[in-house]
Parts: C-alpha cells; sequence; structure tokens
C-alpha cells in the first residue's frame, strides 16, 4: 500500500512513486449522489466566472528590474566528518550515495568497491565528507507561482498554444497502455497531477530538446525529450513526470529548509545561494540531475532555462503572484474521508502529494473489512468539505472548495486511487459527507485498496506535517521523519499509521 522513504531532507532518491499511473481505457458512467442539489456539467461550464489572474502585459520598452533576493535562509550545511553506513537488505549503492547527498563514484572509491553491484545486508561503508566546490547562482530564474499549478495558469490553453508553435509536439502522440495521448494532452495530464505549471514544462522541453518550436528535432533525443537517459523513463510521459516530481522535490525541501547543496551530474557538490527562491530552487536542482557544473551553470544562468522562458511568455516575474501561501492561512474545517460510524485503518502518515518529490502532503486510509490487497470494496469514500468538483477522471477526484471551479485558486483536495465503477462526474456540487467514490489500487503503485487524500492551496502542496498540519474532525496529523510514518492525535489519543489492520490505527467518524 506504499513504500518507505527517508526523511525529506535526505530525499535524493530519483525515484518515481507513481510512474505507473498512467490511463485507464475503461470509463464507467460517472457517479451522481443521490439528494445532490446539482447535475453534472462539462469541464468548460465549470469555468465560468472571471479569471482570477489576467496575463502579464508590458508596454514595448518597459525596463526590467531584477528581481529582489529573498531574505537570506538558514541552510543545512555539510557533513565535515567522515561516517559509516551498515548495508540493509535491499539497498543499492545509488540509493545509499543519494541519501548522504555524494556521487556514486566517491562512495565507490572511498570503499575501494570493484563489483558496484555486489552489496550484502550486514557490510560496513565508509559514507566520506562530501567535498564542495564553489556557490551555485544567485539569479532569480522563476517566480514560486510559475512552479506551481497554481492561479497564474487559470485560462492558458496548453492544446491551441502548443498548436501555434508548430513543432514536433503538436504532432506527438504516445500510446500507454490502451489509450493515445497527444503532447497537448500528456504536457496537461502532467502539470495537472503533479501540481507543476504547464509554462514551465514546455519551457524545460524546449531548452532540453526543441520540440516545442522544431518541426524535425535532434533524433537522438525523440526517445528521452529531456535528454535524461534511462531506460525506464522513455517517452515524453514518463521524462516530463520525473521533471515534473525533480522540480517539486528541489522546491518543497527548499520550502522546508531541507536543500543546502546541489548534487551535479558529474558529482559536484555546489552550496546553494541562500537568497533564491523556491521556484528558483526547483530549476537548479532538475538541471544538477541532468548536467555537470559548466552546462549546469549555463543552464540556470541568464542564458539558459531563463531565456528560453522569456521567448515564450514573457519576463517571468511578470507572472509572479505573491505571496502564494498568505501568512496568516488557515486550513477550512475538513472531515475524515469516509462516511460515520464505518471503521477504517490509517495506513499511510504523510507522505507525498503525488510522486515522490511533492512535498509530505498526503495521508492514507483503507476500509476495514479484514481484506488485504487489491480487491473492490463496497466501502465509501466521501466528500472532506463542501465543494465543487472540478476533476474527475480515472483513479483521481479533484474538489473545489472555494467554488469558483478552479483547482488552482484555493483550497482543493485531492483524492488518488478511487475506483472508476460509482466514481462522482466533474461539475457535481457536494456537501461534506456526500459520496465519492470507493478506494482501490487503481492510479498508481499499490499493494492495497485504500484512499490517499492530500491538500493544495493555490497550486502548492500543503505539507500533512507541517506548519499547517493536517486536521481532520479533530485528528492532528503529526510525522516521524520518515515518509508514511507517523500519527493522528485528539484529545490524548494516538493512532498510528500501519499497513496492517490493528487497534493503534483504527479509526471512525
Amino acid at each position: 500500500m506504499r513504500r518507505k522513504g527517508v526523511w525529506i531532507t535526505l530525499l535524493w532518491g530519483l525515484g518515481l512513486l507513481l510512474l505507473a499511473c498512467v490511463r485507464y481505457a475503461d470509463r464507467a458512467p460517472a457517479w451522481v449522489p443521490a439528494g445532490s442539489t446539482s447535475v453534472p456539467v462539462s469541464a468548460a461550464a465549470t469555468l465560468t466566472p472571471p479569471l482570477p489572474f489576467q496575463p502579464p502585459t508590458r508596454p514595448p520598452g518597459a525596463p526590467i528590474y531584477t528581481p529582489t533576493p529573498d531574505p537570506p535562509r538558514v541552510l543545512p550545511t555539510l557533513r565535515v566528518e567522515e561516517e559509516t553506513y551498515t548495508v540493509q537488505s535491499g539497498d543499492t549503492l545509488g540509493q545509499i550515495a543519494a541519501r548522504y547527498g555524494l556521487a556514486l563514484e566517491a562512495l565507490i572509491t572511498a570503499n575501494q568497491i570493484t563489483n558496484p553491484d555486489l552489496l550484502y545486508p550486514g557490510q560496513v561503508l565508509v559514507i566520506p565528507a562530501p567535498t564542495p566546490a564553489g556557490s551555485a547562482p544567485a539569479f532569480k530564474i522563476i517566480p514560486d507561482s510559475e512552479l506551481v499549478y497554481g492561479p497564474a495558469t487559470v485560462g492558458f490553453d496548453v492544446a491551441a498554444w502548443i498548436a501555434a508553435q508548430g513543432g514536433y509536439l503538436a504532432t506527438y502522440q504516445e500510446t500507454l497502455g490502451e489509450v493515445t495521448l497527444s503532447g497537448a494532452e500528456i504536457v496537461s495530464e502532467i502539470a495537472r497531477n503533479f501540481s507543476v505549471n504547464p509554462r514551465l514544462l514546455l519551457a524545460v522541453l524546449e531548452h532540453q530538446s526543441g520540440w516545442v518550436t522544431q518541426a524535425q528535432p535532434d533524433p537522438a533525443w525523440l526517445d528521452y525529450p529531456l535528454r535524461y537517459v534511462d531506460t525506464r523513463r522513455k517517452g515524453l510521459y514518463r521524462q516530463l513526470a520525473w521533471a515534473a516530481n525533480n522540480l517539486n522535490r528541489g522546491y518543497y525541501l527548499w520550502r522546508v529548509n531541507g536543500l543546502g547543496h546541489f548534487l551535479l551530474a558529474d558529482g559536484s557538490i555546489v552550496p546553494a545561494a541562500n537568497t533564491i527562491n523556491a521556484g528558483t530552487a526547483g530549476v537548479q536542482y532538475l538541471f544538477g540531475l541532468l548536467y555537470g557544473r559548466a552546462e549546469w551553470e549555463a543552464a540556470v544562468g541568464e542564458n539558459g532555462l531563463f531565456a528560453t522562458y522569456a521567448r515564450f511568455f514573457g519576463y517571468p516575474f511578470d507572472w509572479a503572484i505573491e505571496p502564494l501561501l498568505p501568512p496568516a492561512l488557515t486550513q477550512p474545517p475538513l472531515h475524515l474521508p469516509f462516511e460515520p460510524g464505518v471503521t477504517w485503518s490509517f495506513t499511510g502518515g504523510p507522505h507525498g502529494g503525488y510522486g515522490d518529490g511533492s512535498a509530505w502532503a498526503a495521508l492514507d486510509f483503507a476500509p476495514s473489512d479484514g481484506q488485504y490487497g487489491c480487491r473492490e470494496s463496497d466501502a465509501w469514500v466521501t466528500a472532506a468539505a463542501d465543494g465543487l468538483v472540478v476533476r474527475s477522471e480515472p483513479a483521481v477526484v479533484v474538489l473545489d472548495l472555494d467554488g469558483d471551479g478552479y483547482e488552482q485558486t484555493g483550497w482543493s483536495l485531492f483524492y488518488l486511487h478511487l475506483a472508476t465503477a460509482d466514481r462522482v462526474a466533474a461539475g457535481v456540487q457536494l456537501k461534506a459527507g456526500d459520496r465519492i467514490g470507493h478506494p482501490s489500487c487503481e492510479g498508481g503503485v499499490s499493494s492495497g485498496t485504500h484512499v490517499h487524500i492530500a491538500r493544495r492551496y493555490n497550486g502548492e502542496w500543503i505539507p500533512a506535517d507541517g506548519p499547517l498540519p493536517f486536521n481532520l474532525d479533530g485528528w492532528i496529523s503529526q510525522g516521524k521523519g520518515v515518509e508514511y510514518e507517523g500519527t493522528l492525535v485528539r484529545d490524548g489519543v494516538v493512532l498510528e499509521a500501519s499497513e496492517r489492520r490493528s487497534p493503534q490505527n483504527q479509526i471512525q467518524r
């Protein structure tokens, strides 16, 4: 039902939990809750209010000012002492190196390893202190609001914009399972689910391979348009999913002061500048996975991605919405996402909202019917608050809590692993407690039927154990420093997240 991870400040692994969450061809008729006061309407019909953000206009010749540096942050410092690590079952050298922010070659050299594929439990490895080189640029590339799928993305027609560029992306198609998606559909789906700005994804794609404007891009990058060569990530969908996940990873690590340096593709360790913003950190992190020092500095400088973005969409900071999260932000009242009087199990503490890079925004619950594994369930997942269903698609429902019809603005709830059968339709107005659908294993890598619920505000994932913890009927989420591990606490009662049903994780409304 989950995968274990390490504390968010050590999330250097490149795995993608939800890469298997593609699309499903079987689309059952959408379900409308009994007694609902609304009927389903088309997605277009839900987008009738005025746009919450108007695209920027810049008079010809208007001066462009350098963005103000952020207030200096106190960032994690690099280790200066050598450490040791005892190999556990399932470990790989790559995972261990990533956990400690080291280049794989540095770990191999320090331990005089002749066969990197041969490890055994109990083996003690020397973990050398990292050797930093220089410092990262303080140049701010994009505002935070241009990394997230937030208010500034409303009204941006991805398909029309791509078609107008006339490049390879405009005619690209990719078959995933039994479904064939266009390039525009892939960009839109990745943007929505990872909550990453489609403009940024398009600029990264163009910068890396020219797919957006060139009708015949370099054949060397047709399988790997992000120029990240990994046989598990062939094709636009998996390449963009990997990029979105790592843009998020850099962004949210920076948000929690968990990113003090960048480990580049050539093994260089570059301390971060402490006056950049989270959006810039996300871009620097992504390109660090792709390039060595010289190419990385070019990609994150004024003539790199910044220039590509500006050519497409204008000066990035003209799009800024600041702050994305108001200083006095509070969570609206939320209920547990199931029906009263029915026992469920609390199976997953704070973990990624979508993919393992998107903050630790989600919690998991499974019906306590005595069955394990992936199976059909008669249990109902319910609306945690009043809201409008702005998206209902295979495995996913998004509930807009402010009622303006946009998931990119204000509070929204993201539900994952909902069964196709009986899933509520887009456009339905729900009351708290109305049925949404059944828990399942659909929509990603999962070992058991459950529902995953996460919060976003203005498109930003809100950590379940951060300064504004998840509060469900007074149950307050607390993390333990390990992904998926955590507790729910109310009136002195503590429930412990566990994949298995036990007295310590049973919960009712």
